[in-house]
């Protein structure tokens, strides 16, 4: 398994996580990631929102537009759907990530 191949899985594995504690929207997801590490881990924009489509595009997520907290403009709010524990299971059996 490559280097890029494993970073992938574990930030695939640490959004699910998030997500299965609710929705949250990429901004909410990057705090919790570092809140969780105890600033340890940085999940930037660059790595974060292709990680966010990826899944998405797999059915692992799924996302809602919903306006803002200030109501300006509107947001993607990712979530698990509805059997959100059967991905999360899937990506911690094939990762090899010590998340378990």
């Amino acid at each position: 398994m490559a280097k890029t191949d494993l970073l992938q899985g574990t930030l695939d594995l640490l959004i699910l996580r998030i997500l299965a504690l609710g929705s949250n929207h990429g901004w909410g997801i990057s705090t919790r990631i570092r809140q969780m590490s105890k600033d340890g881990l940085n999940a930037s924009q660059g790595s974060l929102y292709p990680a966010l489509h990826r899944l998405e595009v797999n059915g692992d997520v799924r996302s809602e537009m919903t306006a803002s907290e200030n109501n300006r403009r509107p947001a993607s709010t990712p979530s698990p759907p509805p059997a959100g524990g059967a991905s999360t299971q899937r990506h911690e059996a094939g990762s090899g990530s010590p998340f378990r």
